[in-house]
C-alpha cells in the first residue's frame, strides 16, 4: 500500500479520537473593567488605579492609570461605567476649587446596583452619570469612581461602619 494511502486512515483515526473530546472552557475574563470620562467632545478611558477581588484579599495598584482631560469651568463631565460596575454599588467622589481658590470635596449619591434614574449608555449595557459642579465658576480638580466591595461592617477598633472600596478609577482635570 502506498505511503500516502496509509496516512489517510491514520489521520482519520486521529481526527475521530479528537472529535469526541470537548474543548476546555474559556478562561474567565480577568481584565478589570474600565471607566470612560467625557468632557465636551473629548473622552478618556481609565483603568483602575486600585482593583481588588471580591473579598478584598488580592489587590493591585496602577499608579499610571489616572487619566487627564481639560475641564473648563461650567462644563459637565459624563462618567460612563460598564455593567461590571453598574451592577454593584458605586459613587463618584470629586474635588473642585471654588471662587476663593479653596478646595471643596464632595460626592455623588451612592448608586445601588442598576440604579434607576441613571442613563443607559448607547451600548444599552453601560450606565452614565453627569457630574455638574454646583456653581458655574467652580473648577474641577479630580473625579474618582469608587466601586464598593463587600457589605459594610463595623470596624472592631473604632466601632464605626467601614464601607470597603473594591476599585477606583481617577480623572485629573487639567486647565
Amino acid at each position: 500500500m502506498p505511503r500516502r494511502l496509509l496516512a489517510l486512515p491514520v489521520a482519520a483515526l486521529i481526527l475521530a479520537g479528537c472529535a469526541g473530546q470537548e474543548a476546555p472552557p474559556p478562561a474567565p475574563d480577568t481584565t478589570p473593567p474600565q471607566v470612560t470620562f467625557a468632557v465636551g467632545g473629548t473622552s478618556a478611558v481609565a483603568r483602575p488605579t486600585q482593583y481588588c477581588d471580591l473579598r478584598l484579599t488580592d489587590c493591585t495598584a496602577d499608579p499610571a492609570a489616572p487619566v487627564a482631560l481639560p475641564v473648563p469651568p461650567d462644563t459637565p463631565v459624563v462618567v460612563t461605567v460598564p455593567p461590571e460596575i453598574a451592577e454593584t454599588p458605586w459613587q463618584v467622589v470629586f474635588s473642585y476649587r471654588d471662587t476663593t481658590g479653596a478646595q471643596v470635596d464632595q460626592r455623588s449619591p451612592v448608586f445601588p446596583p442598576n440604579a434607576p434614574g441613571l442613563e443607559l449608555a448607547p451600548d444599552e449595557q453601560s450606565r452614565y452619570w453627569t457630574l455638574q459642579l454646583p456653581t458655574p465658576d467652580a473648577q474641577l480638580v479630580t473625579a474618582e469612581v469608587q466601586q464598593y466591595g463587600p457589605p459594610p461592617q463595623a470596624n472592631p477598633e473604632t466601632g464605626e461602619i467601614d464601607f470597603p472600596i473594591r476599585a477606583s478609577w481617577v480623572l485629573t482635570a487639567t486647565s
